[in-house]
Formats: C-alpha cells, structure tokens, sequence
C-alpha cells in the first residue's frame, strides 16, 4: 500500500428539493385547501475518522464527491426524502485545511470523531406552510437552498508520542526495530526510509507511539533529498529522540545540521525536549564513544547517551528519558484542560 500523506479534494453538499403546489382534490370536498409538501433537504458531506486506515492513498484517485439532491415536496402533505450523504472515511491524525492551505477546519484526532464539512441545502416549503385565515388557497412554493462547495486540503500528521530524527543512515529503523515489533526496511546505505513508520514501544505498564521518518540532510528545507515535509508528522510528538552515527566524525556537525532543519522548519520543533543518542557504539572503542559523547555535551548543553540499535545496547535509558517526557507533557496538557 503506497503512502500518502496529502491531497486535494472538492466537495459539494446536496441542493434542497422544491416545495410542491398542491390542493386536495377528493369527492365531495370541493373545497379541500392546500396540501404541498416540503422539499427534502440535501446531502451533507461528512468526514469521519477511521482507526483502520493509515494512509490518504484514496483520495490520489478520486477528488470530488457530491451529495445527493434532496426530493421534491409531493402532495397530500407528503415531504421529499432528504439526500444521501457522502462521508469521507479519513486516517485517525489527519487535518482538513481550506483551499488556502493555511486555515484549519478540522483536526481529526479520535477514532470515530465526525465533522460536517458542507451541510446540505434545506428543502423549500410547500404551499400548505403558507395557509392562513386571510390566504385559503396560497399558491406559493418555495425552491430548494443550494447546497455548499469547495476545494479542502487533507494532510495526514500521524499521532505518535516520540519522534525519531537524525541524518540518513544514522540508524533510526534499526532502532525502531529493536525497540518495537515493526518492521521497517534497513539496508547500509541512506534513504532507506521512504516514508514515515510507526511502532509501540511496551515498557513495563506503559505503553507509547514511536515514529521514524525519513532521514534530514543539510538544505532538507529547501527540497534536498526527500526535503522535510515528513517533519509534519512528528509535530504531535511531545519530544523528539534524535539518533546520530557515532561512527561519522564529526558529530557535533551532524547534530547542527539535523538543528538548523528543525529551526528553518519551524512550527515549534526545534523547541521540542530533545533525546540526544551516540548510536553505533558497538563500532568504537569505549575512549572513541567518550570523546564523542564529550563533544556532543558541549554543543548541545544535554546529556548524551550512548547506545547501539543493531546489538540492542544502551536502550533503556533513552527510552526511560523518553517516557518521563511524555510523562511531563501528559501531565502539563491535564493542567490546562
């Protein structure tokens, strides 16, 4: 199933159904007065999200949806049937913007959760609403309300608790797969991760969502590589855990450049608690992994720890630090509801 994590739809709600002109006609009532039904109400367009879905991959196919039209009033007080409704089954975490692409309509953050996106037109009355003591025979019938149109956003942020950053190749997959049982591919060479990947992590009683996106590189703002429009989906997270290669060189180069694409990304990353790990420790020797982790400590004034995914060492305090971030940012959002 290939992912998506944006698209472009139109949407148009149903039109009301008319109003219908109508008099009883029965032997022996010459006189039966007005009996017109309303029109029905047109469909709405609904967005509903569905735990079971993971990707926008339906909307590369199909962009416009119309609700059905609602029935025209009939008579002997007979109402039109209202239109169908169209309801778009969207992935848990996906936003709906207006077509400015900045406006936020909608944030769809629980299975289950519904939102009228274009309500349907209301049906025109009949000419048996208009009967009075002073008008016995009302031939007015209304039309239909229009129903409403426009072009939405969908854009996809996945609800993960912690995201995973770092350079290509800085072993983020491995360390997904060591420390969950997903499945992501992992090769010896960059850009392995093409799309973002999701894992729960079970420690103990608790339990949290762990993302790995793919790999930044320096200019990753301004589409170099796979650019940074994956850094969307790690915007939810309350801290990111940012992997880096022990066996590069330069290190502390690594972790600047993965900082000047969060701060160039903006939208509160590069504010996010950061987990600082010297990944690949199996490869250096214990004075090597020191000097590093040394360096690491002076450039970003935080406590380096040392790990290695691929032989599954080190792991628990990185993810102890991790849940009691989470733990802090649970605990600050029930302050303020």
């Amino acid at each position: 199933m290939r992912f998506l994590d944006k698209a472009k739809i139109w949407i148009r709600s149903g039109d009301g159904g008319a109003g219908c002109t109508s008099f009883r006609r029965e032997k022996y009532l010459p006189e039966g007065g007005p009996d017109g039904g309303d029109g029905g109400r047109g469909g709405h367009v609904i967005a509903r999200a569905d735990a079971a879905l993971a990707t926008l991959i339906d909307f590369r196919y199909r962009q416009h949806f119309r609700a059905g039209r609602g029935g025209h009033g009939m008579g002997r007080n007979r109402t039109g049937k209202a239109g169908a409704d169209v309801v778009l089954r969207l992935p848990v975490g996906t936003q709906i913007l207006a077509e400015d692409g900045e406006t936020l309509i909608a944030d769809l953050i629980e299975d289950g959760q519904e939102v009228v996106l274009a309500r349907g037109g209301d049906g025109g009355f009949g000419n048996a609403r208009y009967k009075s003591s002073t008008n016995r025979a009302p031939r007015r019938a209304d039309p239909g309300h229009p129903g409403e149109e426009r072009w939405l956003w969908l854009v996809l942020k996945l609800l993960a608790d912690i995201g995973l950053v770092g350079l290509p190749n800085a072993g983020k997959s491995t360390f997904l797969a060591a420390v969950t049982r997903a499945r992501p591919k992992i090769a010896d060479y960059p850009f392995t991760t093409l799309h973002p990947h999701l894992g729960v992590v079970d420690r103990g009683d608790s339990r949290f969502v762990l993302a790995d996106i793919p790999g930044l590189i320096d200019g990753a703002h301004e589409g170099t590589g796979l650019g940074d429009r994956f850094l969307g989906h790690v915007e939810r997270c309350a801290a990111l855990l940012h992997l880096i290669d022990g066996t590069r060189e330069d290190v502390v180069g690594a972790w600047r450049t993965v900082r000047r694409e969060l701060e160039a990304y903006g939208r509160g990353l590069a504010a996010k608690p950061e987990i600082l790990c010297l990944n690949k420790c199996d490869a250096l020797d214990r004075s090597v992994i020191e000097e590093r982790i040394a360096a690491l400590r002076r450039a970003a004034g935080a406590p380096v720890f040392a790990l290695s995914a691929a032989a599954r060492t080190g792991l628990d305090a990185p993810l102890e630090a991790a849940m009691r971030e989470l733990a802090a940012a649970r605990g600050s959002h029930a302050e303020v509801r």
